[in-house]
């Protein structure tokens, strides 16, 4: 496939839905895509995990604060929804946030209040960053999330109308490894709808993806998109609470946005 089959597909009509684990995630993968797409078809992004939680909060949780110069994670995640509405309205791209907890905040349903006080970790899903929210796998603990974002993703690629194809919906890789996109990954593979599946920025500078997934879907090689990338930069910027830790400096690499399609052996 080439760029300008890509351009053909997301032309064909059908509206578009970017499925995009956190607020910045969508426009940092697929922005360039998305501005061309939205001049064509109605272009929606969902969120899936857009809320924090009240303290306590794990080392990780902490440091990510610290970051973002926040004091708490519902006083960051409040900034980063707004942030997301302000750029998606200004490309002409409608929004949608889901409301599931953020990994790093996210905690099991079950614990003592005394020990997450005194050790927070011990009642969070994914402890730490590094060793366990970045490391590749979806906690049991997870396991009721999954069948929640499932639901959603199964209701998104349902038909309109008898006969009709429904939406395209873009999904990431989870180059990476990061719980939240291989939580929406899974859904998407699982709704049984044709899914395009994007490669992470900027996970994917570092990581490739999962040969076994990428076989198992029977998807073909990348596929490159340039255009539009200049203007993509500005609107990743939008993401101010993200954007410094990212990018210091403000200097986001003009690199392309990759896809991956079902089917395609090109």
């Amino acid at each position: 496939m080439t760029p300008d089959a890509v351009a053909d597909t997301v032309g064909q009509g059908a509206p578009v839905v970017v499925l995009s684990p956190h607020t910045d995630d969508a426009v940092l993968s697929c922005g360039a895509l998305m501005a061309h797409a939205r001049q064509q078809v109605p272009v929606t992004v969902l969120t899936l995990f857009t809320n924090g939680t009240p303290p306590p909060y794990t080392l990780s949780g902490r440091r990510c604060l610290r970051l973002a110069g926040m004091q708490d994670a519902e006083q960051l995640y409040a900034a980063r929804r707004a942030e997301d509405r302000e750029v998606l309205e200004a490309m002409g791209v409608t929004w949608q946030h889901a409301g599931f907890t953020d990994g790093l905040f996210r905690r099991k349903t079950a614990g003592s209040r005394r020990a997450s006080r005194l050790l927070p970790e011990r009642d969070h899903v994914y402890p730490t960053y590094r060793a366990h929210l970045a490391a590749g796998r979806i906690s049991r603990h997870d396991d009721g999330l999954l069948r929640d974002v499932a639901r959603i993703v199964r209701t998104l690629g349902a038909p309109s109308s008898p006969g009709g194809s429904g939406p395209l919906i873009l999904a990431p890789l989870a180059v990476g490894g990061h719980a939240d996109h291989l939580l929406v990954r899974t859904a998407a593979e699982l709704s049984g709808r044709r899914v395009v599946y994007y490669a992470d920025f900027p996970y994917d500078r570092r990581d490739v993806p999962d040969a076994a997934f990428v076989q198992r879907n029977s998807l073909g090689r990348p596929v490159a998109w340039t255009l539009g990338l200049q203007a993509k930069a500005a609107s990743v910027l939008g993401y101010r609470t993200q954007a410094q830790a990212m990018f210091p400096g403000g200097q986001v690499p003009l690199v392309p946005e990759f896809y991956l399609f079902p089917g395609d052996s090109s």
